[in-house]
């Protein structure tokens, strides 16, 4: 039976975890001390990383010595230089220990080099989606990276949504502020609520909840970017103009 679980983190990193309890891999390790002790006797087969930010990538050099027959696989244009096997969109990774493999997609915009890897039950996607959110946009542009979200829309709506960071509370209060009538909003703030409250992660959301209330998510959709020209008292009216905005936004709420 495949597991697919979250190891906490640095203050709000979550490594994920696939396994089936004999052999693992892990994805976007920025400490390796936890990943060990989750590890127990298991064989760590592969890292997966989705971009190049050290706190994704900080616990790859003392991994690889402990587990030296490990392969790192990450973006083709990725800084980071421990990769061993890098990835361009398109590409495909097997893992027979696992009986499991993920396509590769390039998602850019948090940064240049993301990329997420998927298959028809989950998509590891770094620091791009959020629940209810999306990452800083430190080296992309606005059109490139609501070009990355489109994709991640593409995905089935079954497919759950395993992202870096435990950010989903904070994200939901600022999805209610732009969209404060949404009732359906309201009612997975009080469910993320109650897990956080019992130190449950958040995650996995799903693609199908994220295209329904998550605003970075629906750029395309006229309420929103009419909220946003209310918001920004400017006129915003196409998708890329909406995303520049609800970031901008979210920076500084």
């Amino acid at each position: 039976m495949l597991l697919v679980e979250p190891i906490k983190a640095l203050s709000d990193n979550y490594i994920w975890h696939v396994h089936n309890q004999e052999y693992s891999l892990v994805v976007d390790p920025g400490d390796a001390t936890p990943v060990m002790q989750a590890l127990g006797n298991q064989s760590l087969v592969a890292i997966l990383i989705t971009h190049h930010h050290w706190d994704h990538t900080n616990g790859v050099a003392r991994l690889k010595q402990q587990y030296p027959d490990i392969t790192i696989y990450g973006p083709s244009s990725c800084p980071f230089d421990l990769i061993d096997v890098r990835l361009n969109e398109g590409d495909t990774v097997k893992f027979q220990q696992l009986g499991i493999e993920f396509n590769v997609i390039e998602i850019p915009g948090h940064t240049l080099d993301h990329i997420a890897y998927f298959n028809d039950d989950y998509v590891f996607c770094g620091d791009t989606l959020f629940s209810i959110g999306c990452g800083r946009m430190f080296e992309g542009t606005a059109a490139m990276f609501n070009g990355s979200l489109n994709k991640l829309k593409q995905l089935n709506d079954e497919t759950k949504v395993c992202c870096t960071h435990e950010y989903t509370q904070s994200n939901i209060t600022f999805a209610r502020h732009i969209d404060p009538n949404n009732q359906q909003l309201g009612e997975y703030q009080n469910q993320v609520t109650k897990k956080r409250i019992n130190n449950q992660a958040s995650l996995p959301s799903t693609i199908g909840l994220e295209k329904q209330l998550n605003p970075f998510l629906n750029t395309d959709k006229t309420w929103l970017q009419q909220r946003l020209s209310q918001l920004t008292k400017q006129s915003i009216n196409d998708p890329t103009s909406a995303f520049a905005a609800l970031r901008k936004l979210k920076d500084t709420f």
